[in-house]
Formats: structure tokens, sequence, C-alpha cells
């Protein structure tokens, strides 16, 4: 008989999560942490998934072997929710949206597949399609091919913005759009006609170097030393840390292979001599059979919620209590490359950026470079 996973709605650290519950299980943890934006509560002692991140089809097709999936709870919430939204109570309705159609079903699908076969990552393909079964929804009453850009337009402002939904949400919706048809229509969703919200100009958050230190200092474990260090020693993303294998260090010649980055891209950056001699402490005492770090069992790949973990504790042992994630190493790492006089355009082919104005934003909180500027204020007598 299969354990029970109980999933229910609640509230972690002021947002809103799907907590899995189930009986403590090494083995099953292990698949459990391989979900997408599942995290650990220490407080809560449950698995949590943040509501926005959470994809229920998804999380039935990855468990439904291993489990007995109890989400009743969850889907009287849902009811509930819908029903004080419902426009027949005469409200707008937050959703209002109707089931797919068999119809639209099997062009999200072959949608999904076209996603698949240009390797766009799991996360983009998950993205994309449940933003094109929601606009989908939304026209359940009308043939795929018979939706016009008029269409479109009413969808935003009746959808996205009647419901208040995000700028971010907006944007990433409209794109999904617009790739659905061309691909598999090749027709021309006109986004430009509708009025995309102002992206802010956020800068990048940077720890100093003292920080830095403390922060890959603070594990006891080897391991978690060794992840933490070399994601601020090549500037990594989380994703290409985690996707490396043993043959991706050429010790010989001083770089690190990163295949099938973001944007599907590859590319390779100097390692030091000293983080190479980490490494190969790292690979002695551990010996990684596929991945470069794996999880407790051999050969699985080390999970995105084991690596948020591992921040955390350092954070709390190196008593930083800034919100800091595991980018913020990539962003220190481009910023105090910029401050020891790296020209930017390396900087740009080092972290794999596509567009120099993306590498551009790290001038703005070089802290070296704004010490040059002397304010009029000192001139005064």
């Amino acid at each position: 008989m299969k354990p029970k996973l109980t999933l229910s709605r609640g509230w972690h650290k002021d947002r809103e999560v799907v907590f899995l519950v189930f009986e403590k299980n090494y083995s099953l943890i292990q698949e459990i942490k391989k979900l997408p934006g599942v995290i650990w509560s220490q407080s809560q002692g449950k698995w949590y998934i943040p509501y926005n991140e959470f994809d229920l089809g998804h999380t039935f097709e990855s468990l439904r072997d291993l489990f007995y999936l109890d989400y009743e709870g969850l889907k009287k919430i849902n009811q509930a929710i819908e029903k004080l939204n419902s426009p027949q109570k005469g409200g707008k309705g937050f959703s209002g949206l109707k089931d797919l159609t068999p119809a639209a079903g099997k062009e999200v699908e072959r949608f999904v597949s076209w996603l698949k076969q240009k390797r766009y990552s799991d996360r983009t393909v998950r993205t994309y399609a449940k933003s094109i079964k929601t606009f989908l929804s939304f026209y359940a009453d009308k043939a795929v091919e018979e939706i016009t850009n008029r269409d479109l337009i009413h969808f935003n402002a009746e959808y996205i913005i009647g419901n208040g939904l995000s700028a971010s949400f907006q944007n990433q919706i409209l794109s999904s759009i617009k790739l659905f048809y061309s691909r598999l229509y090749k027709v021309k969703m006109d986004v430009g006609e509708i009025e995309r919200p102002k992206r802010g100009r956020k800068l990048p958050n940077v720890l100093s170097k003292e920080e830095v230190k403390g922060i890959i200092q603070a594990p006891k474990n080897l391991k978690h030393r060794v992840m933490l260090s070399l994601l601020y020693a090549c500037g990594l993303r989380r994703g290409e840390l985690l996707n490396l294998k043993p043959e991706h260090v050429d010790s010989k010649r001083g770089l690190l292979i990163i295949l099938n980055a973001k944007g599907q891209k590859d590319r390779v950056v100097p390692i030091s001599e000293k983080t190479i001699e980490l490494l190969r402490a790292y690979y002695k005492d551990y010996k990684p059979k596929t991945w470069l770090f794996e999880g407790q069992i051999s050969g699985a790949l080390y999970s995105e919620a084991s690596l948020r973990y591992v921040l955390k504790h350092a954070l709390e042992k190196s008593k930083i209590s800034k919100p800091v994630t595991l980018h913020w190493l990539r962003h220190s790492y481009a910023t105090h490359l910029l401050e020891a006089g790296t020209d930017l355009r390396f900087i740009q082919e080092l972290l794999g950026h596509k567009s120099s104005k993306t590498t551009e934003i790290y001038t703005h909180v070089s802290a070296e470079s704004l010490k040059k500027i002397r304010s009029p204020f000192d001139d005064l007598e």
C-alpha cells in the first residue's frame, strides 16, 4: 500500500503556500526534493511550495507512483474561492476562466512538444504551458485559430488589468501567447498594441568581500563549503552549479566548462588553482559518480531546495541578517571583478549575458567607481 501524501493550502512567512505532509521516509524525501520550488520549513516541520509556483498536475504526475495523493482539502479551498469569485454571483470573478476544451488541450500539448524539441528548460516549458492554458480557457467558446489580436487586447484589459495581476505576469503571458501563435499558426499576435508595463530598474544585490568570506567559511561540511565557493568563484547560476559533472572541470587548462546554460548557451570560465585545490579535496572525500555535486543517494542530482538550505544555515552561522539568495553570490562576483578593473566585455562573457546592457547594470553598484566621484559639496569653502 502506498504511503499517503496530504496537500494543504496555508501561510508561511507572510506568503501563501501548499504544504506537503507525509510520514517521514528517507527515500521518499529524496523524491520530494526533486519537485520544482519545494522548500523545507524548519519551524513548521513540513515541506512546502509557494502557491504561485505550485502545479498540481506536475506534482501528481511526479508522485502518483510513490504516494496516494490526498488533495481534497486543497480542492475544497479552490472550489470555495471560485464560488466566491464566480461571475454568476454578480462579481467580475478573479479567474473568469472556463474548462479548457479537448481541442485546445491538444494544441497546448503540441506547443509543449515544440518547446521541448527546441530544448527550452523544464521550468520555461511549465510556465509557458500554464500561460497558454489560461489564455485559451478565457476563450473556451472560440476555436484556437479564430482568436484574434482584438481578443488578446480584450484579454489584457479584462483578465490581467481587470484582476490587478502583476506586471511580471502580464509580460510573461503576452510573450507566451506571441510565441504560441507565431510558431504553431504562423500568425503574428501584435503585443505591441498592448501597453506593456515598464520594468523598474532594480540594482543587483551585492555583498562585500568580507560578507562573502563569512558565508563561504561558515559551513563545516566540505561539500557545502565547496558549492558556495564555486557559485562565487565562477559567478554561476544555481542551475549551472547543480548540472556540473566531474569532467567539466579542466584542471590542466584552469577552466570550468558550463554546458547548456540559460539560452542553451555553452561557455567556459577561468577557475583558479585555489579553487581547483578545494575541488580536489572534495573529490577525494566524496568521489561523485555522475554529477559533481550529488545528493545523499549516489548518482542523484543535488536538489535546489537543499542548496538553498545550505545558504540559509551559512547566513545564520555568519550572522548575516540580509535576505541573501544564491544569486547574490553571482552578482557579487561580477561587481568585485569590475572593481578590480576587469573590462566589462570580459565580464559579459564570463556571466554568459546575451546583451552588454544586462552587464552594464553592475557599473551602478561598483563601490570603487562611486568613491572616485567627488561631491561638489567638498569644494565649498
